[in-house]
């Protein structure tokens, strides 16, 4: 009978030829075999062998190891891990397609019971998340998604859902933060009870405490009676607090009491109402750097931020632009809009754009697109103009209009103090996202 010294050529070509990656490695980490499938599913050019588990596609799988081997019980797993096999799993992004892999490991000792080395063997789940959003597509309502991400997010949510803890939702604006507020109540056992919105932006700061707590008849002018405000419009059920960053700082402190004792004062009032509500908060700032700013409590940071979730712009999942446009498509259509169909060229050149104005941007460049089709398709110049000129930016302005060159130049040192991020740069220019974006168009700024 043939010895496993003898198979071991048999064994080998059998590897290389399954779907799945297998990697071998010492117990410090440095590879010993990986078969071609494990540097396909991890991005990794066939040319250059891997020589370190670091190495694969800027995941940090010993990390990963060590916190699934905890997750699974090991109380001492840095100090004595016992190898036992755990699973994990991780969204990659493989040359700008996002993948979502998953992992087997586990030590596995040599013939003479003295040596171990690392097993991993890596799953491409990608197709299989995909699957799976859409067959929980009611359950997810109107989130049209298969971006990795985003699906890790919804799973989240659908496990912290069902309970009262408070969730921070951040993003830029028009990544969906408010379907996803609204995605959370539906979900919980209040879903049967109000579901109150609030703009935090949109209010005076002369009027957010009244709007918030209320206030009783004569407590300022014009008070010509009792007013609730929306913690107790959202009793027994679901206070989104959209834009949380613009509440003046003042105003935090009381906000931060009503949310802990679930009893506040409305203005004028002397006695305390009790309310029963949960808060979920949304800013498309990131409220930690505020926080470090000085510009936001962090006592109250911590109370909102019980689960903390970070949306990902449209821009990092080109992968539900197709879907999206598939979606928007046949919205419009019941709205009373002809049914059309994409170009080529037009979805081409919707993925290539960057989307400043996230997904509520695309909805509208769609809905142009369509009231400007060509004989039922939306062509190139179905779209936008910003679409349309996107990458064919003007020439950096001549320098002898020193109004454009000063323009240029702050928003360059404005970029150079945010390192390089758009949105705190428009933050230091006072401008938004959208318009900063427009200017860098114009002035050839990439």
């Amino acid at each position: 009978m043939p010895s496993i010294e003898d198979l071991w050529p048999v064994l080998e070509t059998v590897i290389s030829f399954i779907d799945e990656g297998v990697i071998i490695t010492d117990p410090s980490g440095h590879i010993i075999y990986h078969n071609p499938a494990a540097q396909e599913l991890l991005g990794i050019d066939l040319e250059h062998p891997l020589g370190h588990m670091r190495e694969l596609a800027g995941i940090n799988l010993q990390k990963r190891i060590l916190q699934a081997a905890i997750a699974a019980g090991e109380v001492d797993a840095a100090g004595r891990p016992s190898g036992q096999f755990v699973r994990f799993q991780e969204p990659v992004e493989v040359r700008g397609e996002n993948r979502y892999l998953g992992f087997h490991t586990g030590l596995v000792s040599l013939g003479d019971g003295q040596e171990r080395v690392r097993l991993v063997l890596i799953e491409n789940l990608t197709e299989r998340k995909q699957l799976e959003s859409v067959l929980n597509r009611d359950r997810h309502g109107p989130i049209i998604t298969n971006d990795p991400a985003m699906l890790e997010i919804l799973q989240r949510i659908d496990q912290v859902a069902p309970t009262d803890a408070f969730v921070l939702l951040q993003g830029e604006s028009g990544t969906g933060k408010t379907q996803l507020a609204r995605h959370i109540h539906r979900l919980s056992r209040r879903s049967h009870q109000p579901f109150v919105e609030v703009n935090c932006a949109a209010i005076p700061d002369s009027l957010i405490e009244s709007e918030l707590f209320g206030h009783r008849k004569g407590a300022f002018t014009g008070a010509t009676q009792d007013r609730p405000g929306r913690f107790q419009t959202a009793h027994r059920g679901t206070l989104f607090l959209d834009e949380v960053s613009e509440i003046p700082l003042n105003l935090q402190a009381k906000l931060l009491r009503a949310i802990q004792d679930q009893a506040f004062e409305p203005v004028g009032a002397d006695e305390p109402v009790k309310v029963d509500v949960r808060i979920i908060a949304a800013s498309n700032r990131n409220l930690r750097d505020l926080v470090e700013e000085g510009r936001f409590r962090a006592d109250l940071y911590y109370r909102l931020a019980v689960i903390p979730l970070m949306v990902p712009p449209l821009r990092e999942r080109p992968g539900d632009i197709p879907l999206l446009l598939k979606h928007f498509c046949r919205l419009m259509q019941e709205r009373g809009y002809p049914r059309v169909e994409a170009s080529d060229a037009a979805r081409r050149m919707l993925m290539d754009y960057p989307w400043p104005g996230n997904v509520r941007e695309l909805e509208n460049a769609i809905e142009h697109g369509i009231i400007c089709a060509v004989d039922g398709r939306i062509e190139e110049q179905s779209l936008p103009q910003d679409i349309r000129l996107y990458g064919k930016a003007a020439p950096p302005p001549p320098a002898e209009d020193p109004e454009l060159a000063e323009e240029r130049r702050r928003i360059l040192a404005a970029l150079e103090q945010a390192n390089g991020s758009r949105t705190v740069a428009a933050s230091i220019l006072g401008i938004d996202r959208s318009t900063l974006w427009r200017r860098m168009m114009k002035l050839g700024i990439k």
